[in-house]
């Protein structure tokens, strides 16, 4: 049963035929009750009218006696003797009971009141089925309308459930409508409050989902953009390599080309690192882990580009330095830190690289002797294939510091960029606590 109106009528239905059943066996019973001491009060009325009385008249008499009233009436002397009954019943007991009292006699149960005088004793009975038969009528009379306005109820119900839930089905019908491109908000106006949150906070996916989207866009086409040029250049080279008219000259195409295929593949390669931290791309693998063997790792993998530079690579690292985080994520932006550096500081110089506890968190500091990144340009660089005038003779893709500010944001990090003490750019990273 997945019907939300469904379930909430079976359960306004439930709770009505319950509160019915309730209040019908109450009414019953207390209709009951009420009959029975309705009855009880017309026999004692009976019987004390006769009290007083010196005899009993003719016409009283033959009314007493009719056939179709349901009480009989007996009067007694003190001493026993019968001085009248309103109409002959072998089955009544022969002395009474003072008070109220059920009567056994013969094979029906009477209900009796008798009273006493100084001269008399008087007893008026009825027939305990009767009295059974006229108030469970009654009964029924009272619980009859509310058994005849549980079903009008009922559809009410039926209808209030559907105009309740009108709201929710404009909603879906909504959403039924829209292509995958439509991802404008839902319209929130006059919706109750149990449904405004739900399409607020399907509005806010609608948010998200629509950023994403963007970002994945603006990612596609900005490379495409930039992997044109280097596609294009391999192209040019591998002619240049066919036209070579000597050793010599097919040598240099080799040696280009070559060079160009290293381009494009670290291109390649950082594109798709990029994708992996952008919104919406599978969760990162969250570990314990020590930040200061991570960043060894990553740096041990660019001593070859150091040694090929005549650079100097030197690393500073407490141990352990603990933080959570994806390893190969962090192995990521170390390296790019690290390649960056020594690629725009000039051949020969030295990259510092320290790792420190701060606090519960951590600490990543990456100084070059390079020429730096002034203060007005150092937002922009995190930018996506964004490379600076100055150095444009590098061989940079302009992805390197966008990688590290996405897998810092994946972590919780903060990336600053600042002067370093070795003349060049510092790199700030800033972990939070390690739970």
């Amino acid at each position: 049963m997945n019907s939300l109106r469904v379930r909430l009528l079976f359960a306004l239905l439930l709770m009505l035929a319950v509160a019915a059943a309730i209040m019908g066996g109450l009414t019953y019973r207390n209709v009951l009750a009420e009959t029975e001491s309705l009855f009880d009060y017309q026999l004692r009325q009976m019987a004390l009218s006769l009290r007083d009385q010196g005899e009993i008249a003719p016409d009283q008499a033959r009314a007493f006696a009719d056939e179709q009233l349901d009480f009989v009436i007996q009067i007694w002397t003190v001493d026993g003797r019968s001085i009248y009954a309103s109409r002959a019943h072998s089955d009544l007991p022969a002395r009474a009971l003072l008070g109220f009292a059920d009567v056994q006699a013969g094979a029906q149960t009477w209900r009796t009141f008798s009273v006493a005088t100084p001269q008399r004793v008087i007893q008026v009975a009825q027939p305990v089925v009767i009295r059974q038969r006229l108030a469970a009528d009654a009964a029924w009379r009272s619980v009859t309308p509310l058994l005849l306005i549980a079903p009008v109820m009922a559809l009410v119900m039926w209808r209030v459930a559907a105009l309740t839930l009108r709201p929710l089905r404009s909603v879906a019908a909504d959403v039924r409508r829209r292509d995958e491109q439509s991802l404008a908000p839902l319209p929130t106006e006059d919706l109750p409050e149990e449904v405004s949150p739900l399409v607020t906070a399907f509005n806010q996916l609608l948010q998200r989902l629509s950023r994403s989207l963007d970002a994945q866009r603006a990612f596609v086409s900005d490379a495409a953009h930039e992997l044109r040029s280097p596609l294009t250049a391999l192209k040019l080279q591998l002619q240049l390599l066919r036209r070579a008219p000597d050793d010599a000259a097919r040598g240099e195409a080799i040696a280009a080309l070559g060079d160009g295929i290293e381009r494009a593949v670290r291109l390649v390669e950082q594109l798709l690192t990029l994708a992996r931290s952008e919104p919406g791309a599978p969760p990162a693998t969250m570990e314990a882990l020590d930040l200061s063997e991570v960043v060894r790792q990553a740096v041990a993998d660019t001593v070859p580009f150091a040694l090929a530079r005549g650079s100097e690579l030197e690393l500073e690292a407490d141990a352990p330095v603990p933080v959570r985080g994806d390893r190969t994520l962090l192995s990521v932006l170390a390296r790019n830190l690290a390649d960056n550096a020594l690629r725009y500081a000039p051949a020969g110089s030295k990259v510092q690289i320290t790792v420190r506890r701060d606090g519960g968190g951590a600490v990543l500091h990456v100084d070059d002797a390079g020429p730096g990144i002034p203060p007005g340009e150092r937002e922009r660089v995190f930018d996506r294939f964004y490379r600076r005038a100055a150095s444009a003779d590098e061989a940079g893709t302009g992805l390197g510091l966008a990688i590290v500010k996405s897998v810092a944001a994946l972590h919780g990090a903060n990336v600053a960029l600042a002067d370093a003490p070795l003349g060049g750019l510092r790199v700030v990273v800033r972990f939070p606590s390690a739970p």
